[in-house]
């Protein structure tokens, strides 16, 4: 009997090391446009246009809203670890390009290579300029009031 309560114990305690492991994985997602290198291939310049990409490829994530009229298909794929915030493993835009007449003119893939990381959680905002103290935006301004030649009712007039 006791042989048994042991070996139920081993088991129960490999079972709950099972569950915390499998708690502690990354956890995968894909955001955006799914590529199917298939039919991102089949897009040839100078043959396609507009409907026959959009019967091919879809809607795209976004079109350019200035210059000429270009397509992207935008796909990301993010890995998360437990408490943290989600990582980006792997980005492509895929960018169609059209002219005036929406004939394909060339299509290319960008990668992670052209992703900006921006830290937007900064105390200050940069801007050009000088940098004042406090005292100086307190008192900056004494004698520069009525001043003459800034058009403040001098003795001329």
């Amino acid at each position: 009997m006791a042989g048994l309560l042991r070996a139920g114990g081993r088991i129960g305690m490999v079972a709950t090391l099972a569950v915390l492991a499998s708690a502690c994985s990354s956890i995968t997602n894909h955001r955006g446009y799914i590529i199917d290198e298939t039919l991102v291939a089949s897009v040839a310049p100078g043959l396609d246009n507009k409907q026959s990409v959009r019967g091919t490829l879809g809607e795209p994530t976004m079109v350019s809203e200035f210059g000429d009229p270009i397509w992207y298909y935008i796909s990301s794929r993010t890995t998360q670890a437990p408490f943290t915030r989600p990582r980006i493993d792997e980005h492509t835009v895929f960018a169609v390009h059209f002219d005036a007449a929406g004939t394909v003119t060339a299509a290319d893939r960008t990668g992670i290579e052209q992703v900006v990381r921006l830290n937007p959680e900064s105390d200050e905002t940069p801007t050009l300029g000088r940098h004042r103290g406090f005292l100086e935006d307190l008192f900056g301004n004494i004698g520069t009031v009525g001043a003459g030649g800034l058009g403040g009712g001098g003795a001329g007039s």
